[in-house]
C-alpha cells in the first residue's frame, strides 16, 4: 500500500531537483500562493521575480529565469508535502497547490486508439457497466483487422475508414474525433480549480463507473509555444459521458476532478518535447480493499502529435493571452472486474492513484466524492488581492 502523502523520494523525477522544476506553495502569512522553486535543499518563493506562474511562462526564457531567480527558502519539500493533506494541514505552515495559476485549463479526448474504442463502448451501453463485455466484443469483431491504430486522423485513408464503419453501423461520434481531422478539445476546469499533489481529487457522488486517466499535460504560453510538462489526472466519469457526449462538462468539471503536478518542468536542452512524445506514464491505483491496479500510457502510441494538438486548441481562431495547459489524453482504459463481474473497474472512496514518469516524477491523489473533497474557495481576485499586498505586481 502507497505511502499517504507520498515522500519526497517518489515525488521527484528520477534525476531529483536537476530540472527546471516550478510549483506553487499557499503561504498562510502571505495570505496566498507563491511561485516556488524546487532545489535540491528545498522550496524558494521566486515570486518577486515572477508574481505567476503565468508570468514565468510567458517570459523569454522560463527554465533559465527560473534558474536565475533568488528568493527566501520557504520550506523543505517534506514539510510541504506532510502539510498538504487537508486532514493533517497546520494552516500556520506552507502547503502544496497545483504547479499553476492564471492559465485555463484544457484537454485533448481520444487522442489514443483503445480509449476511443472505450468511448465507444460507453456509448453504445449508455454508461451502463454491465453490458460493457458483449458490445467491447461486437464491435472488435466488426473492425477486425482493419488497422485502426495505423491510421493518421484526418487522411484519406481515415476517411475510407469512416465510410466502411458507417456501412458496418458501429460509427460513432467518437470516431469522428479519433479518426476525423478535428480533435476533441474541451474546457477541464476553470483558472485556479486544479489541485496538486498528496491531496484528494474528486469524483461526482452521482457517479457509479469511473476511473483514472493518467496523461502528460503541456504548458503552453499565449503565443502558442510549449515551454513544459508536468503529469495529470483527467478524472473521468464512464456513467455520466456514456449516456450522452452533451453531459461532458458534469463528466470532467467537478470539484477536485482536475488533478495537475507535481512540479511543472520547463523545458530547455535537457528536457524538449520529444521526451513527451517519447515518454511512457504509469499508473497504480490501491484500494483500502486490497484492489491493485497497475496501468500504463506510451505517448509513441498517440495517434495525433502533441503539437498538432496545440495548434487545435489555440491560433488565429482562439486566443489565450495568459497561455493554457493542455492534458494530452491517454491510453489507458481499465477494464478488468473489481466487484461485480461484468462491471469492469471503477474507483472506491480513499483509493491512492499514483501516476508517474521518470522526467516528471509522480503525481499522488486519494479519491474523495468531489463534495467531501475541500472546497475551491480561493479564485482570481483572491490570487491578485494576496499579490497587491505584497508588492509584487
Amino acid at each position: 500500500m502507497p505511502v499517504f502523502p507520498p515522500s519526497v523520494a517518489t515525488t521527484l523525477p528520477a534525476d531529483g531537483a536537476a530540472g527546471a522544476l516550478v510549483g506553487r506553495v499557499f503561504v498562510p502569512e502571505a495570505g496566498g500562493p507563491s511561485v516556488v522553486v524546487v532545489r535540491a535543499d528545498g522550496l524558494y518563493d521566486v515570486t518577486s521575480a515572477f508574481p505567476t506562474v503565468r508570468d514565468l511562462c510567458e517570459s523569454v526564457d522560463p527554465a533559465g529565469g527560473l534558474r536565475a531567480a533568488t528568493g527566501e527558502r520557504l520550506c523543505s519539500l517534506d514539510e510541504a508535502l506532510v502539510n498538504t493533506p487537508v486532514e493533517a494541514r497546520d494552516r500556520r505552515r506552507p502547503w502544496l497547490l497545483a504547479p499553476i495559476d492564471l492559465q485555463v485549463v484544457k484537454a485533448a479526448g481520444v487522442t489514443f486508439v483503445v480509449s476511443l474504442l472505450e468511448r465507444v463502448i460507453e456509448e453504445r451501453v449508455r454508461g451502463d457497466a454491465a453490458g460493457a463485455d458483449a458490445v467491447r466484443a461486437s464491435v472488435t469483431a466488426v473492425l477486425g483487422d482493419r488497422g485502426l491504430a495505423e491510421v493518421r486522423p484526418g487522411s484519406p485513408e481515415a476517411a475510407a475508414l469512416a465510410e466502411w464503419l458507417v456501412a458496418q453501423g458501429v460509427w460513432s461520434q467518437y470516431l469522428e474525433v479519433g479518426i476525423g481531422k478535428d480533435a476533441e478539445i474541451f474546457t477541464k476546469a476553470p483558472v485556479l480549480a486544479a489541485v496538486g499533489t498528496a491531496t484528494d481529487a474528486g469524483i461526482h457522488p452521482d457517479s457509479r463507473w469511473n476511473n483514472p486517466e493518467p496523461e502528460v499535460v503541456l504548458a503552453v504560453a499565449s503565443t502558442g509555444r510549449v515551454v513544459g510538462a508536468m503529469l495529470g489526472n483527467d478524472v473521468n466519469l464512464r456513467d455520466v459521458e456514456g449516456r450522452s457526449a452533451l453531459l461532458l462538462p458534469k463528466a470532467k468539471d467537478n470539484n477536485a476532478s482536475a488533478a495537475l503536478g507535481p512540479f511543472l518542468r520547463l523545458f530547455e536542452p535537457g528536457f524538449t518535447l520529444d521526451d513527451v512524445r517519447a515518454a511512457t506514464v504509469t499508473l497504480t491505483v490501491d484500494g483500502t480493499d486490497g484492489h491493485h491496479l497497475d496501468g500504463s500510457s506510451a505517448m509513441a502510441s498517440i495517434s495525433r502529435d502533441p503539437a498538432d494538438l496545440v495548434g487545435q486548441m489555440l491560433g488565429p481562431h482562439h486566443q489565450y493571452p495568459d497561455g493554457a495547459v493542455l492534458y494530452l489524453g491517454t491510453m489507458f482504459a481499465p477494464i478488468g472486474d473489481r466487484d461485480t463481474p461484468g462491471t469492469g473497474f471503477t474507483h472506491h472512496v480513499d483509493d491512492i492513484v499514483t501516476i508517474s514518469a521518470p522526467a516528471l516524477g509522480s503525481l499522488t491523489n486519494r479519491i474523495r466524492t468531489s463534495d467531501a473533497c475541500e472546497p475551491w474557495t480561493f479564485g482570481t481576485a483572491d490570487l491578485f488581492r494576496s499579490l497587491a499586498a505584497r508588492g509584487v505586481l
